[in-house]
């Protein structure tokens, strides 16, 4: 049944143009429809994080999709995102509800550790995400392995999210395990993200 496909949880790229991307963006959202989108830019220019926040939220509200930033816990209110995402685990998951209050959503990268999950949802996250799933140089080399999603799947009430590294193989095979797939740079090194994102959500079925 189509409504028990993984839902896509689409990622910002690490850097973009701000006159280009936000366009590209609407384009991939009138094609296809995630059910969040985290705004994950590398740089750490406060300036440059805050006008494509204001520019993505904008885009992001007229689709009606949330819109969460990474980690900036106190741009959240300030610019009128729907969340944060959290790459540290569960260890900052308690403060960053206390600031945000309940309804903000709150959400948690664990990597490969399925105790960090554990913690970071009993410490209120909203999701917890693990990866990389596929292979990668990048990071400490630990990949977060179907048998650890198909666990939490069936243990755990707390939305699940595959991140990393992705393929149609490997969105194939998680998808009956997993809630979400965070997608990214799988789609915007393409010339077509609407079209590697479609190809990505036919896998699932």
């Amino acid at each position: 049944m189509a409504e028990d496909l993984p839902q896509i949880y689409l990622l910002t790229p690490p850097s973009f143009d701000l006159d280009v991307f936000p366009q590209v963006l609407s384009r991939v959202l009138a094609a296809h429809e995630p059910a969040c989108i985290r705004l994950a830019l590398a740089t750490k220019d406060e300036d440059a994080v805050m006008r494509a926040a204001d520019a993505l939220r904008v885009v992001a509200h007229e689709h009606d999709i949330a819109l969460v930033i990474e980690n900036h816990i106190h741009l959240v209110a300030r610019h009128g995102l729907d969340g944060v995402h959290l790459t540290d685990g569960a260890r900052s998951v308690r403060a960053a509800r206390k600031e945000l209050g309940q309804d903000a959503i709150v959400g948690s990268f664990c990597g490969a550790s399925r105790h960090d999950g554990m913690n970071a949802g009993e410490a209120g996250a909203d999701y917890v995400c693990f990866g990389p799933v596929g292979e990668t140089g990048l990071g400490h080399g630990a990949r977060a392995d179907r048998d650890l999603f198909a666990w939490w799947s069936e243990m755990i009430e707390v939305p699940v999210v595959a991140e990393g590294a992705l393929s149609e193989a490997l969105v194939r095979d998680l998808a009956p395990v997993t809630d979400f797939f965070a997608i990214g740079e799988e789609i915007w090194n393409d010339d077509d993200p609407s079209a590697a994102l479609g190809r990505l959500i036919a896998a699932m079925g």
